[in-house]
């Protein structure tokens, strides 16, 4: 049977953009697959060159020019904010898999401590090592 009171709700989840607005939380959550997705291309690329090096030392010299050029770096300094992106906020769903900071307030704090802490942990990582 029709549902007699489906003209007081959207139609369609196309139509969320008009009701719903992105919380930080959702935006953190989706970033944490995209960065976990994101890692793929930067283990690719390392096991590449490890191969490579295995191989001999022509294609080793060209594995070692793509991951030391410029792109090469950009990937690695991505991949490095990603790798603590992702491992910080694997700890913040484990301080929600306890029940702990379920409230918006402590979840959208928690997501600002994943967002700036892998950025000074980045930073961190890029002068120490």
């Amino acid at each position: 049977m029709a549902d007699v009171n489906r003209g007081s709700r959207p139609l369609s989840p196309f139509m969320i953009g008009q009701y719903y607005r992105p919380q930080l939380t959702s935006i953190t959550s989706i970033l944490t697959r995209i960065t976990g997705a994101a890692l793929i291309v930067e283990t690719v690329l390392v096991v590449w060159w490890l191969l490579a090096l295995s191989s001999g030392p022509e294609y080793f010299a060209t594995a070692d020019f793509v991951v030391t050029s410029w792109l090469g770096d950009l990937i690695l300094l991505l991949s490095t904010w990603a790798l603590w992106y992702h491992t910080l906020a694997g700890l913040r769903h484990l301080i929600w898999d306890t029940g702990r900071c379920l409230d918006i307030e402590r979840a959208e704090q928690l997501g600002k401590i994943v967002i700036g802490g892998s950025l000074v942990l980045t930073l961190i990582t890029i002068i120490f090592v």
